[in-house]
């Protein structure tokens, strides 16, 4: 039996202008994790479990090399996106396919079902990617896991930096630049999977960052799942009809990340908050201009108050609800900050930044299964 997690995530800053090729984001993974568990099956049908589908239950059998699912309509897209992408580059190594059971488990949502705007489509990805890497014994590393995800996530979303996914991977504070999606959708007609991962992809840039001892992360939920997808709809309508204003935002919002990302390399918490700051502004701004609802009363209210005890917050995300983070000297009252949260009816999410070891397998120490 092989487990495999992936962690959730959260935005700190660049939402939005991050969804343009080259742009830069700073996200942080988080200890709330989807898990995959894959298992041989005795059967002649393998079925997929996932207890973030409400323990949703899929049966599936293979026809050659195909997987052949006995649902048409199924709530398990990234999860059967993520097992196709990934059975493909394992038949570039001539690895044999099996048949297995595998189980999905979730903590990045809440026992109710609440969703916080985690990523949660990202970590499934991640973690069904990286289990069967594992199960057949792949020679990846971090960069080969986010290629093999972010182009099963894609296939399935259409858009998205895949930010989230680059987060799920590596762990920890990234800087994130995004990759030309529309290179990628060109290519992967032409070219076979395994040469696809092999190739750099044009402006993708990830960099793991050292955050400040002194940093406290904070992180409220407003009890208001967002639509990201609607949003983002709507942002891409103010793009299409103030070109001038949308293209200024985003080269305030590179400007911003690049001295905010300098801030880590210095070691620097004022600059970060200051940065922090800034990217709020710029982002209520674009709401403003847009006529989207990107900072709601709610999420105003816990900026508000974390400013008050000396805090840098802004939204995490596309806004409108979901969460909101605050960047904090660990030396601070920042509790205070909690307990008046509460009286808002904010609710705290107790979340730690996740690191993840370097993952790296050779062929040599990993036969094919016979």
């Amino acid at each position: 039996m092989i487990t495999e997690k992936a962690p959730g995530k959260l935005y700190i800053a660049g939402e939005y202008a991050v969804v343009e090729n080259g742009y830069p984001a700073i996200l942080v993974a988080l200890d709330q994790f989807v898990t995959c568990t894959i298992k041989d099956s005795a059967r002649e049908v393998g079925q997929i479990i996932s207890q973030q589908y409400t323990n949703d239950q899929l049966s599936w059998r293979r026809m050659g090399d195909r997987m052949v699912v006995d649902k048409r309509d199924n709530p398990f897209s990234y999860i059967l996106s993520a097992i196709r992408i990934t059975e493909e580059y394992a038949r570039s190594f001539e690895r044999e396919l099996r048949i297995y059971d595998m189980q999905i488990d979730s903590q990045l949502d809440s026992a109710n079902g609440r969703k916080y705007g985690l990523g949660s489509s990202a970590a499934v990805t991640v973690a069904t990617v990286k289990a069967l890497c594992h199960y057949y014994h792949l020679p990846v590393t971090k960069d080969e896991i986010f290629k093999l995800a972010a182009i099963a996530h894609f296939e399935v979303q259409g858009n998205g930096s895949l930010g989230d996914v680059a987060a799920s991977v590596y762990g920890g504070w990234i800087s994130y630049h995004s990759f030309d999606r529309q290179w990628l959708a060109q290519q992967r007609q032409y070219l076979d999977l395994k040469s696809l991962i092999d190739l750099p992809w044009p402006d993708l840039k990830i960099e793991p960052l050292k955050a400040p001892e002194n940093l406290e992360l904070l992180i409220g939920w407003t009890g208001k799942p967002a639509s990201t997808s609607q949003l983002v709809d709507k942002i891409s309508l103010f793009k299409a009809r103030q070109q001038d204003e949308y293209h200024r935002f985003l080269e305030d919002s590179r400007a911003c990340i690049q001295r905010m990302v300098e801030g880590f390399h210095q070691q620097d918490l004022d600059t970060i908050k200051h940065e922090i700051r800034f990217n709020r502004h710029l982002l209520k701004q674009l709401g403003t201009n847009s006529g989207v609802d990107i900072e709601t009363p709610v999420l105003n209210r816990l900026c508000q108050i974390a400013e008050h005890f000396g805090g840098a917050a802004k939204t995490s995300g596309a806004g409108g609800g979901d969460c909101g983070i605050v960047a904090i000297d660990r030396n601070a009252d920042f509790k205070a900050v909690l307990k008046s949260w509460t009286k808002e009816k904010i609710e705290q999410l107790p979340l730690s930044v996740h690191f993840i070891d370097d993952i790296k397998y050779t062929v040599q120490e990993h036969l094919p299964l016979i």
